[in-house]
C-alpha cells in the first residue's frame, strides 16, 4: 500500500467535504494528529478504521486502498444510453447513463444486457386515454417474476416495479418520440423492445385479420 498516495487521497477528500482534520478524527475517536499523519505518508489508517473512514469521506473503500480515484468521463445526458442494475441480494434496482462503478450489498454490480434468446413475453400496447396501458402474459410467482418495466426515450425514464402476485399489466406515459421498453424477468434477465415497433404491430393486427376475412 502507498502510504502517499493514501494520504493525499484523503486529504483531496476531506477537503472535498469541508471537513477539518479535528472533525475527521473526532468521528474516528482518534486523535487529529493521526489524521495528519495519514495526509503527510508518514503511516496508513488500521484495517478497522477503513470502513468508517470511508463513510466518514463518502469513498470507496477500494478507492480509497488503491489510493486513486478515477474519474469517469462526462455524463452527456443521453437518457437512451441508460444501464440498468439488479443487485442479486436485495433486489434493489439501479440505473446510470454512462460509465459508473455501482455497489449494492458489498457487491459489485455489472450492467444488465438485454437476452435475446428469452422468451419474448411481448408485451400487447394500447394508447387509452393519451397514455399507453400494456398487457403481458407472464406469471408472477416469487419463483419467477417480473420486476420491473422501464420506458425510456432521448431525455426521459419512467420506472415500474412489481411484485410476486401482482399483475404484469401496467401503464406508463406517452413520452412523444418513441423509445424502448425494458421488462426484467426474474429468470430470463433483461428484455428490450422498441416501442414503435410494438405499437405498429398493434396497428396492423386489424388490417391482417380484415384481409384474412376478405379471402
Amino acid at each position: 500500500m502507498d502510504c502517499m498516495k493514501v494520504g493525499k487521497l484523503i486529504l483531496q477528500l476531506r477537503t472535498e467535504k469541508g471537513l477539518t482534520q479535528k472533525q475527521v478524527a473526532d468521528q474516528l475517536n482518534i486523535s487529529n494528529k493521526t489524521i495528519s499523519k495519514w495526509e503527510c505518508g508518514l503511516g496508513c489508517p488500521d484495517v478497522s478504521l477503513w470502513e468508517e473512514l470511508a463513510n466518514v469521506l463518502g469513498a470507496d473503500i477500494l478507492k480509497l486502498l488503491q489510493g486513486e480515484l478515477t474519474p469517469n468521463r462526462p455524463d452527456v445526458g443521453k437518457m437512451d444510453r441508460i444501464q440498468f442494475y439488479v443487485c442479486p441480494v436485495c433486489g434493489n434496482i439501479l440505473t446510470s447513463t454512462g460509465a459508473a462503478s455501482i455497489a449494492c450489498c458489498g457487491r459489485q454490480l455489472q450492467p444488465l444486457i438485454p437476452n435475446i434468446d428469452a422468451p419474448k413475453h411481448t408485451p400487447q400496447v394500447e394508447e387509452v386515454d393519451a397514455e399507453y396501458y400494456a398487457t403481458v402474459q407472464h406469471e408472477m410467482r416469487r419463483e419467477h417474476y417480473l420486476l420491473f418495466a422501464a420506458c425510456v426515450n432521448d431525455d426521459r425514464v419512467w420506472l415500474n416495479r412489481f411484485y410476486p402476485e401482482q399483475s404484469p399489466n401496467f401503464r406508463f406515459p406517452n413520452m412523444r418520440g418513441g423509445g424502448s421498453l425494458y421488462l426484467y424477468c426474474t429468470e430470463h434477465g433483461l428484455i428490450k423492445y422498441e416501442l414503435d415497433v410494438l405499437l405498429n404491430k398493434d396497428r396492423r393486427l386489424p388490417e391482417k385479420r380484415r384481409d384474412s376475412y376478405e379471402r
